[in-house]
């Protein structure tokens, strides 16, 4: 059964509504967020909320979470309407959230984390720290989280434990209504089983989770019903069950993608190499990996979290120090000590980090500082910048990566996750470099900006560039890239090439198991 938007009817709330949004409007001066936007979900229901970036799902989860207050409409909570002036009202209430942008100090431990700002206290207000480090203890154990250091600093942890530690949080203050906010985007394999876990523990004891997510296959495994948002107005409800994935898709961008991936080249990559690792260890997990990239290719590589990903790619854009191996670009070998070797005129290696946010971009400056700030020098005379120069060339690729002209003087927090990611990306492009290192680059980006993405890449690739790229999307690898490596433990293991690219064969062997030896990496 597939639904239009238009058409798409609000099926019965069975039972107690839990949550409802009755014609919600908030706006950021000339920018509408939400638009009498309207929900409902029953009590004890999984609830997909479902949207581009920009489409106000952040906003609803801020209202919610009693970070800001509506201009119009209201909020019922189990049939009561509430006002939520302040986080501490939407906990009072019940509501707990698990934010995508993590709200964890990364200078503290985790079970300083866990502790804030609810620790045990005695009668004279001093901390009982082993009370409250029993009783993260016993959460973590019931979480089946026993491997996390409680002790261990936040920062010093990969993202994908920060992403648990956050979703364990929320879930430690034992939530009535749990808001999860793209928590699998930068989750793979066991962890989204791991947190399906919970969902389904959570949906036995009663508790309503509203799931916002961009990836449909966990819509489908977790949630009852979905809601689809666009600019800020609500455009349906339906039963997951009961509408199919590109009727979703539609819905979500307000037209039809005809191929989510852009069709494959019909010549083969070339055999020129462009960029060969040997024998690459650093003081991370990576010990002993080598490949080679060829110019027009994109070579994918796939492996569970932790496993060495993260430092291979810092490795080659000069940010892990390699303990052992070499790094060769066009057959020459060289020596990557910064960012600075690798985007020097003759390398040309650049990197789109795991975290746009904290990595990427200096979030409250303009566009055109962030786009052209790698290659300033080159609008410089005499210690002075060209500014119109310097505009200009930053106005021709943000119209390359299809975003607004407004970015040119507008800081980057104000855009959504998706424009700040192709900001990103017109840094590199702008800089004209010639290999691409992409590490989950659609992570948070909603269905249209992933196929911008996917465009991007592909057109970069077919005028000759050269593309390392991770994603813990293993679809992206299957339909993205020429070969792929799985890396195992600091090493890889396996490669798959052409038709023997498949998801299940590429999960098997990121499991750790055995190959075809037709099939191993060399």
């Amino acid at each position: 059964m597939t639904l239009t938007g238009a058409e798409m009817p609000v099926p019965s709330v069975p039972n107690l509504s839990a949550l409802s949004l009755h014609k919600v409007t908030k706006a950021y001066g000339a920018t509408v967020a939400l638009n009498e936007a309207e929900f409902s979900v029953a009590a004890g229901e999984v609830h997909a909320l479902l949207g581009e970036n920009g489409a106000g799902k952040s906003t609803i989860v801020k209202l919610l979470s009693g970070l800001i207050l509506p201009d119009q409409g209201r909020i019922t909570l189990f049939g009561r309407e509430v006002t939520l002036s302040r986080p501490t009202e939407a906990q009072r209430h019940g509501v707990q959230t698990a934010f995508q942008e993590l709200t964890l100090v990364r200078d503290l431990s985790v079970v300083e984390n866990m502790l804030l700002p609810c620790a045990p206290v005695g009668l004279l207000g001093q901390l009982r720290r082993r009370e409250g480090e029993a009783r993260v203890a016993a959460h973590f154990t019931a979480l089946g989280l026993d491997d996390i250091d409680l002790y261990a600093e936040i920062g010093a942890l990969e993202l994908a434990l920060r992403q648990k530690i956050e979703i364990a949080r929320a879930l430690f203050r034992r939530p009535r209504i749990l808001l999860l906010d793209e928590p699998t985007a930068s989750l793979s394999g066991r962890d989204i089983d791991w947190l399906g876990a919970q969902i389904d523990r959570l949906r036995l004891e009663g508790v309503t989770i509203v799931f916002i997510s961009h990836r449909l296959r966990e819509v489908r495994r977790f949630c009852d019903r979905l809601t689809v948002l666009r600019n800020g107005s609500s455009i349906g409800t339906a039963a997951v069950n009961e509408v199919q994935d590109d009727e979703v898709i539609r819905m979500i961008i307000g037209r039809t993608l005809a191929h989510t991936f852009p069709p494959r080249p019909v010549a083969a990559p070339s055999s020129t190499s462009v960029l060969e690792a040997d024998g690459l260890a650093t003081a991370g997990k990576l010990r002993g990996a080598g490949f080679t990239l060829h110019a027009g290719e994109i070579l994918g590589i796939a492996g569970l979290q932790g496993m060495g990903q993260q430092e291979l790619f810092l490795a080659c854009f000069g940010m892990a120090p390699l303990l052992a191996g070499t790094l060769a670009v066009d057959g020459r070998q060289v020596v990557l000590s910064s960012p600075r070797d690798a985007i020097r005129d003759g390398i040309g290696i650049s990197l789109v980090p795991e975290e746009r946010k904290t990595e990427g971009l200096f979030l409250k400056m303009p566009g055109h500082f962030n786009v052209s700030l790698p290659i300033i020098d080159r609008f410089t005379r005499l210690g002075v910048i060209d500014t119109a120069a310097e505009i200009h060339a930053v106005s021709d690729i943000l119209e390359r990566v299809e975003v607004h002209q407004r970015a040119l003087y507008t800081s980057a927090t104000a855009f959504s996750g998706g424009n700040q990611q192709k900001l990103v990306m017109a840094k590199w492009l702008l800089a004209g470099s010639r290999i691409l290192l992409l590490f989950d680059p659609t992570r948070g980006v909603d269905v249209g900006t992933k196929h911008q993405i996917y465009v991007l890449m592909r057109n970069f690739v077919d005028k000759g560039g050269a593309i390392l790229f991770y994603s813990t999307e293993i679809p992206e690898l299957v339909n993205m890239c020429d070969r792929v490596l799985v890396i195992y433990e600091g090493k890889f293991t396996t490669e798959f090439v052409g038709e023997n690219v498949e998801e299940e064969a590429i999960m098997r062997a990121a499991l750790g198991e055995s190959a075809d030896a037709s099939n191993r990496a060399s």
